[in-house]
């Protein structure tokens, strides 16, 4: 079969399935692998196989770069402790607690290929848990814990896998040496994200101070960041990984005052759609890759119960380390701070619960080489990237359809004035927009000038009472009745202004690129409408 055949039947699959998952409710990483796992029992289907070095060149990047665009810095400044005990040394307890029990259970695997093992199968990924938050109101606090763990603990894994790999291939491993690589590699990743934003900034700049830029071009060179940080990181042997997230924080913090509002409003629909299809692609080929994975069923099923073990140890490891974490921060409280900020005892749970692996475990397995030590075969390799394949399943999928439930047993929700807090933001912008009319206002030269103003002045002042009637608390009914009336009067009137361009377009009267230009300030004033 084809490549562009499987394309099309792959971009096929990614929309049934996609409407399968929101039919079901469910995130649609655990939708996808399941699909690809039923997928490839399939009898006929033609194998297929992800080749590492396109999931750590073209996927990871923009990924990470995406992660880091929409993270909340405040919030994860605020985190960074549970963050870097989650990101940084949980993922060596993980993978020592993996290596201690794998050298016991798995035959013929040594201490240096079970810590291999380890540091693959240690890094969560948080895409199947921002998924399914995404349909339940949950803590923002929790959310910046786990998407700000994601954006580091790839680069601990990767840095402790790099050195057991070479330990096996070469021989010899020193902790020492690795801890103090670990620093420097991640403060070069840093510094490298750090710069990478600073060239895409000031190139931006340069590009609009000559009038030689767009919003395509602002976005090409958006799209471009993530790779470019991601192979100077790799390119001086530092972490590309936190290059890319560090560039993808910054960047989108400036974004605010380096990028136009056409800029920002193509980039997120294009972002979104494209973040959408990868992450479909690969979560399907996970579950395709059982096939592929599986040359001896004996084999297989001779290691079922060690890699069903090494997956409830990473889930108890985690559920214990992060319970140890929340006692000691009650107990610092209670002892030496004036305010308990320690996470309650059901958020703590649904960040133990929230460790699901993904698609940079499987990678990292499969980047495994074939040769070791004197040339002869890894050892272990069938048996590391097959208990890797297992425990993304179980984590996901196991994990990933109980944290539904969870969170409904839990009862826990979001901040309830997120709505309210929303308005008075925007309330608060149009009134900074107001006062600068009523200055326009007072240096209108005539009366004419003063008539454009007044009319400019009395759309702001029945905006700011349309989103106030939405947040007012006392007397709802009859505002909440006003503003269902202002919506459905605003609403009629812009079907009314899409019947008339399309009529003029059919008529022949406009051509298409204008009728197009009218319809996009339509549907922006219908989403700011909504």
């Amino acid at each position: 079969m084809s490549e562009p055949v499987l394309l099309v039947l792959g971009l096929a699959a990614a929309v049934a399935f996609a409407v399968v998952a929101k039919r079901l409710v469910l995130p649609y990483p655990i939708v996808f692998v399941l699909a690809g796992t039923a997928l490839a029992f399939i009898p006929g289907l033609p194998p297929v196989t992800i080749a590492p070095d396109w999931i750590f060149l073209v996927v990871l990047p923009p990924l990470l770069f995406s992660g880091g665009w929409t993270t909340d810095a405040v919030l994860l400044r605020q985190n960074l402790a549970p963050v870097l005990r989650l990101a940084v040394i949980l993922v060596v307890v993980s993978t020592v607690a993996v290596a201690m029990l794998a050298q016991r259970i798995v035959p013929g695997l040594g201490w240096d290929a079970a810590v291999v093992l380890g540091a693959i199968v240690s890094p969560p990924d948080a895409v199947a848990a921002s998924a399914t938050f995404q349909r339940f109101s949950v803590p923002r606090r929790i959310v910046a814990i786990l998407e700000g763990e994601a954006l580091v603990n790839d680069a601990t894994a990767l840095v402790i896998y790099a050195f057991a790999v070479a330990a096996v291939v070469a021989g010899g491993f020193s902790v020492q040496r690795a801890a103090m690589q670990f620093v420097i590699v991640a403060l070069g990743g840093i510094a490298a994200g750090i710069a990478i934003e600073w060239c895409v900034e000031k190139l931006t700049l340069a590009l609009h101070r000559f009038e030689l830029s767009d919003s395509l071009i602002d976005n090409l060179i958006v799209i471009g960041t993530p790779y470019a940080a991601y192979l100077t990181g790799q390119s001086l042997h530092v972490s590309g990984v936190l290059a890319t997230v560090v560039a993808g924080i910054l960047l989108g913090r400036r974004s605010a005052v380096l990028h136009s509002p056409e800029t920002r409003l193509v980039g997120g629909n294009v972002w979104e759609l494209w973040l959408y299809v990868v992450n479909a692609f690969v979560f399907l080929t996970i579950g395709l890759q059982l096939r592929g994975l599986v040359h001896d069923g004996a084999r297989a099923l001779a290691l079922l119960p060690a890699a069903l073990a090494i997956s409830a140890l990473l889930i108890v490891v985690r559920l214990a380390w992060v319970w140890a974490s929340v006692s000691v921060q009650r107990w610092y409280a209670k002892a030496f701070a004036k305010h308990d900020a320690t996470p309650r005892n059901a958020e703590a749970l649904i960040v133990g619960w929230s460790g699901m692996r993904g698609i940079v475990s499987l990678a990292a397995a499969l980047a495994l080489p074939f040769a070791g030590p004197h040339g002869a075969a890894f050892p272990g390799r069938d048996a590391i990237v097959f208990i890797t394949f297992v425990v993304i399943f179980v984590t996901l999928v196991g994990q990933g359809l109980t944290l539904i439930p969870l969170l409904k047993w839990l009862r826990v929700g979001g901040e309830s004035d997120t709505e309210q807090r929303e308005i008075e933001v925007r309330v608060a912008a149009l009134q900074g927009g107001l006062q600068k009319i009523e200055q326009i206002f007072a240096e209108a030269h005539d009366g004419e000038e003063r008539e454009i103003v007044d009319r400019l002045r009395d759309e702001y002042a029945h905006r700011i009472q349309h989103l106030r009637s939405h947040g007012t608390k006392g007397g709802r009914a009859h505002e909440t009745a006003l503003s269902r009336f202002d919506h459905h009067a605003q609403d009629e009137a812009l079907r009314a202004e899409r019947r008339a361009i399309t009529r003029l377009r059919d008529e022949g009267k406009i051509p298409d690129d204008i009728f197009r230009r009218v319809q996009y300030d339509l549907d922006l004033a219908e989403a700011r409408l909504y």
